[in-house]
């Protein structure tokens, strides 16, 4: 094979696997949902055999499950390990905040302004789907911001797991409202250059989208449960 063909073989299916992985966490399929080759190689321009490719990594980076004889489906998260990955995300949330803290400028902080303007424009429109895009870049830039690339690889192979779960924790109970203000709350802690404050800030904000997370869980299970007739 040329350089040029090895090089589109191993584009082709990587650029299909980040399409995939931007839909499944812009929440345009649900956990649960189960993922067809062929149509998402008619969406995609593709053939099947990129979209098989990308399968086996976004299986690696823990979005899908892959289920023999059944096919594959967006991955589902327990409440044990939706608890355990938001434990850890705490932790490197306030270690980004920590660090960002004391180092950050006057442009960064306008940038993190500008995409909390933008989120709470989607909010205001009910575009979820665009906002879920906007918050994933808020909170990755400012790990980005933070400086240290071991700490940015190790979240943003933790992040993917967590976003599965978000949408419900957001949409449902006035969500979206508490967590803008805390995004602006990350913001103003940030720019004190307080780096106590930015942890406790990022932190809080892991933690109360734990709690509305595990909330809406629980509301999802009783309205899902049968209403039972009185038989006094």
């Amino acid at each position: 094979m040329t350089e040029l063909h090895v090089l589109q073989s191993t584009s082709v299916p990587k650029a299909v696997q980040k399409e995939i992985e931007k839909m499944i966490l812009s929440g345009a399929f649900e956990a649960g949902q189960k993922l067809g080759e062929v149509d998402l190689a008619g969406r995609l321009g593709v053939s099947r055999g990129p979209v098989r490719e990308a399968f086996r990594g976004l299986e690696e980076a823990g979005l899908i499950r892959v289920s023999k004889n059944r096919g594959v489906f967006v991955r589902e998260i327990s409440p044990v390990e939706a608890a355990e990955l938001y434990e850890v995300r705490a932790g490197l949330d306030a270690s980004a905040g920590h660090l960002l803290a004391g180092r950050i400028t006057d442009a960064q902080i306008k940038e993190l302004e500008s995409i909390v303007d933008k989120m709470d424009a989607m909010l205001l429109r009910n575009d979820l789907t665009e906002y879920f895009v906007c918050n994933l870049h808020f909170h990755d830039r400012i790990v980005e911001m933070a400086g240290n690339t071991k700490l940015l690889e190790i979240y943003r192979r933790l992040i993917n797991e967590t976003h599965l779960m978000r949408r419900s924790s957001i949409s449902r109970g006035g969500g979206k409202l508490v967590s803008s203000q805390e995004h602006r709350q990350i913001v103003r802690a940030l720019a004190s250059r307080n780096p106590d404050e930015a942890v406790r800030a990022m932190r809080s904000h892991v933690i109360n989208g734990r709690d509305r997370y595990m909330a809406s869980q629980a509301n999802a299970d009783i309205s899902s449960k049968p209403v039972m007739e009185s038989t006094s």
